[in-house]
């Protein structure tokens, strides 16, 4: 009995007290990325019909994201750095200064409660976990992901990661679809289109973004 192996998959109970319920977080800097993008516009001179043009996102939609009636998702987020000549971690969590970042547990901040592009629902909640590295090109985030509804593809530049923690994911990248499990990864250019969502109910993932050069 005592020769007898264990089974060798993750124990996912190990990330409870990881992610907990990113929901219950509190709200800290989740308001702050609308006026991110509001200051780094105004410093560029540019107006939202100007920003529109760049980003091909309606003028409405720009004035609801800088106003934080709309939470933007990642994707959104990474068009307007480019478009702000800004680094897309600056608009996710602000300017890091320093050369490395140790994030405890207890450190994790909820940045913003994304919604779908339309503004119907909530798509994911996200924490940043290393917020104060500067000139980073890299944003890595524990995200909760809800249902998708809207099934809004994303298409952008740079690179994703992901690590799925708890519940199940719904994948689709380009044509082909996934269903991710605990213990599942997934790693695929951002400039295919792609939804990610919780198959059913919510689910955790650790999410590695790469903007590109």
């Amino acid at each position: 009995m005592g020769n007898e192996k264990q089974p060798s998959y993750i124990n996912v109970d190990f990330f409870e007290d990881l992610t907990g319920d990113i929901s219950q977080s509190p709200d800290a800097g989740v308001a702050e990325i609308g006026q991110r993008i509001k200051t780094l516009r105004k410093q560029k001179a540019l107006s939202l019909a100007e920003l529109s043009n760049l980003t091909g996102f309606d003028v409405d939609l720009l004035s609801r994201i800088e106003n934080n009636e709309i939470q933007p998702q990642l994707g959104t987020l990474i068009k307007l750095s480019k478009a702000l000549d800004s680094a897309f971690g600056r608009l996710v969590s602000g300017v890091g200064n320093k050369l490395y970042c140790i994030t405890r547990r207890n450190e994790q901040k909820v940045i913003s409660r994304s919604t779908s592009l339309k503004g119907r629902k909530h798509a994911y909640t996200y924490k940043s976990l290393a917020p104060e590295v500067k000139g980073r090109h890299m944003e890595a985030l524990i995200v909760q992901l809800e249902e998708n509804v809207d099934d809004d593809p994303s298409i952008h530049e740079g690179e994703e990661f992901i690590y799925v923690l708890d519940g199940q994911v719904s994948l689709k990248i380009g044509e082909d679809h996934f269903q991710l499990d605990p213990g599942d990864s997934a790693y695929y250019l951002s400039t295919t289109p792609h939804i990610i969502a919780a198959a059913s109910g919510k689910a955790t993932i650790i999410a590695v973004l790469y903007e590109g050069a």
